[in-house]
């Protein structure tokens, strides 16, 4: 069975605009469709909510990051955050750690027993929802080219 070629579509396009802000608005107007139709249809079809696949692969990008750069504002702005806050709220809400906390944990600095297995369960969980995006893709029905379409070949 072929995924739905809408979701794969935004799928797409949020894959390739994480970095910049994105509203389920402008979704709404790229793609011509409701946005309540928008969120339902991508929640149903991922098992995620538009919204916290866009922070989950935001907070994924900026996890490499944190081994070479020092500066935690830094790496949250090269993922799309306005803000240290935010980023912090967010990164704590899907690690359930603080980005202080993970960092520590990257650099073999004592964290407790409790921290390093959310931390580990919670890596787990993002890289599932990841990997079931791109599965998801990979099972998109065939684009042929205009040259196919034309000549039917």
């Amino acid at each position: 069975m072929y995924s739905n070629d809408l979701i794969c579509n935004i799928l797409e396009y949020l894959n390739n605009n994480i970095n910049k802000e994105i509203t389920i608005e402008e979704l709404s107007l790229i793609f011509y469709f409701n946005k309540t139709y928008i969120m339902k249809k991508f929640k149903k079809e991922l098992n995620v909510s538009i919204h916290e696949y866009i922070n989950t692969i935001r907070i994924y990008n900026s996890l490499i990051l944190f081994k070479d750069d020092n500066y935690i504002l830094s790496i949250a702005i090269k993922n799309g955050f306005n803000s240290l806050e935010y980023f912090s709220e967010i990164f704590k809400k899907i690690m359930s750690v603080s980005p202080i906390i993970y960092k520590k944990y990257l650099s073999y600095k004592y964290v407790t027993n409790e921290e390093q297995e959310k931390i580990l369960e919670n890596l787990s969980r993002i890289s599932t929802i990841k990997t079931n995006a791109l599965n998801y893709l990979s099972h998109r029905k065939p684009q042929f080219s205009n040259y196919v379409k034309k000549y039917k070949l």
